[in-house]
C-alpha cells in the first residue's frame, strides 16, 4: 500500500469512527425527530449503569413526574419535581449548572443552538443559556405549564393548563395564542406547519391547526371518542396516530389512525385493559391517575410498517401502521409504565414495580415482541427512555436518574 493510500485509508477510518460515535448523539425534542419515538443510535444490550444520581427530594418520597430529558452534545438537560432544572455532564454526571424555579417542573424542555426552554408549575416558561444556565428571559402565563416546550421555526410554543397555547418569539414576546378551555398536561406534534393537535374554542374540541393560516383543518369527533386522556400523536405519511384511555373502573384503551389532511378515520382498535386479579377497580384508577402525569403516556412509536403502544395495562401491542391489523402482542406480569423508544430494532420501556415485584427496564424485539433483556431499576420509569448515542437515559418515581450504556 502506498503512503498516499495509507493516509487516505486512515483518514477514511477516522471519519467513519467519528461519524459512528456522533450519530444519533443528540435528542433535542419530545419523542425525538418527527415524534416517532425512534433513535438513529444502534445501542444493544446488555447494558450497564454508567452513573445514576438521587435528586433532591425526601429519601422515601415517591414522585409522579420526571418527564424525558433532552440531550445536546455532551450535556443532559431536564427538570424535576424538586423545582430544579439540571444540566449534567453525560459522561460523568457532573453538574454543569442548576437553575431553581419557584415550583415543580413537569414540562419537557427543548434545546436549540444557544438556549434551553422549559415550563414550570410556577406558571412561567424560561429560556436559559446553555453555557451557564443564566436566565435569558421568562414569560408569565395564567396557569401551570405542564406541556412540552417546542422551538419551531420563529416560534417558541407551549400550553398552560386550562389557559392557552402560546406562540412566542425566540426572545420571549407573545405573537399570538389559542384558547385552551380545559385541557391539562397537554402535548402536541408540529409537522409541515401544522400542530397535531390544538385546542378548539371549547373543551370538547381538538384538531390539527395550520399555524400560517391560523385555522383548524378539522376536529376529532369527541362525541364518538369521549375519552379521559388523549395521547401525544405521531405521523407516518398521510396518517396521524394517537391513543385514548378511559380510567374509571377497568381501563379502556383505544388506538386510532386518521388521514391527517382530511380527518377521515382510517382504522381503530379498542380493548379493555388487561390486569391480574389483584388489580381492583380502585387500583386501576390509581394507576391511571399516576400515568396521566407522564406527558408521553400511551404515545405511539412508529417503526417501519408498525405502530406500537405500551403503557396502561400489562400488554405491549403492535399494529400494522397502514391497516391497523394486529401484528403482535407481548404480555407481562406487571403493567407497562412508560411509552417505548426504539433503537436498532430494539424497543426499550419500563415495567411497574409493586411490593415484592421489582421495577424493570426491559428490551424486546420491535419486530415480534420477543424479550431480549431486562434490568431491575430503583423505582419505576416515569417516561420513555431517551436514547442518545451510546446512552439510554431515564428517571424513576424514586427520584433516581439513570444513564446506561452498552457493556461491549
Amino acid at each position: 500500500m502506498t503512503r498516499v493510500t495509507r493516509r487516505f485509508a486512515l483518514l477514511f477510518f477516522c471519519l467513519f469512527l467519528f461519524g459512528s460515535c456522533s450519530r444519533g448523539s443528540d435528542w433535542i425534542q419530545f419523542r425525538g425527530a418527527g415524534g416517532r419515538g425512534v433513535s438513529s443510535a444502534r445501542i444493544a444490550p446488555p447494558l450497564g449503569i454508567r452513573w445514576k444520581i438521587k435528586l433532591q427530594l425526601a429519601e422515601n418520597e415517591t414522585i409522579r413526574a420526571l418527564n424525558p430529558p433532552v440531550v445536546k452534545g455532551d450535556t443532559i438537560y431536564f427538570g424535576s419535581e424538586d423545582g430544579n432544572f439540571y444540566a449534567l455532564d453525560a459522561e460523568s454526571g457532573y453538574m454543569r449548572w442548576v437553575f431553581k424555579s419557584d415550583a415543580e417542573i413537569n414540562s419537557i424542555p427543548y434545546v436549540d443552538s444557544s438556549q434551553v426552554y422549559f415550563g414550570s408549575k410556577d406558571g412561567r416558561v424560561y429560556a436559559l443559556s446553555l453555557e451557564d444556565g443564566q436566565e435569558m428571559w421568562n414569560f408569565r402565563t395564567n396557569s401551570q405549564v405542564n406541556s412540552q416546550v417546542e422551538r419551531y421555526k420563529d416560534y417558541v410554543i407551549f400550553s398552560s393548563d386550562s389557559d392557552a397555547i402560546y406562540f412566542l418569539s425566540p426572545s420571549g414576546e407573545e405573537q399570538f395564542r389559542i384558547d385552551n378551555p380545559g385541557w391539562m398536561n397537554y402535548t402536541f406534534l408540529l409537522a409541515d406547519d401544522v400542530m397535531y393537535f390544538a385546542t378548539g374554542p371549547d373543551v370538547e374540541l381538538i384538531g390539527p391547526y395550520d399555524i400560517n393560516r391560523r385555522e383548524f383543518l378539522w376536529f376529532v369527533p369527541y362525541h364518538e371518542i369521549a375519552a379521559s386522556w388523549y395521547s401525544f400523536t405521531a405521523i407516518r405519511g398521510n396518517l396521524v396516530y394517537f391513543a385514548t384511555a378511559e380510567g374509571y373502573g377497568n381501563m379502556y384503551l383505544s388506538f386510532y389512525a386518521y388521514n391527517r389532511h382530511t380527518g377521515e378515520l382510517v382504522w381503530q382498535q379498542q380493548c379493555d385493559g388487561v390486569f391480574g386479579r389483584e388489580w381492583s377497580d380502585d387500583s386501576v384508577f390509581e394507576l391511571f391517575y399516576r400515568d396521566i402525569n407522564m406527558l408521553d403516556f400511551m404515545a405511539p412509536t412508529v417503526w417501519k410498517d408498525l405502530v406500537i403502544y405500551t403503557g396502561g395495562d400489562t400488554i405491549a401491542r403492535a399494529f400494522d401502521a397502514k391497516t391497523g391489523l394486529p401484528r403482535w402482542e407481548k404480555s407481562f406480569d406487571m403493567p407497562l409504565c412508560s411509552a417505548p423508544t426504539i433503537a436498532g430494532g430494539r424497543m426499550y420501556f419500563g415495567l411497574l414495580g409493586n411490593g415484592d415485584v421489582p421495577s424493570k427496564l426491559v428490551c424486546v424485539s420491535a419486530r415480534d415482541g420477543s424479550l431480549l433483556w431486562q434490568m431491575e431499576t430503583e423505582g419505576s420509569l416515569l417516561s420513555a427512555p431517551v436514547i442518545a448515542g451510546k446512552r439510554i437515559i431515564f428517571g424513576t418515581d424514586k427520584s433516581v436518574f439513570y444513564v446506561l450504556e452498552s457493556v461491549f
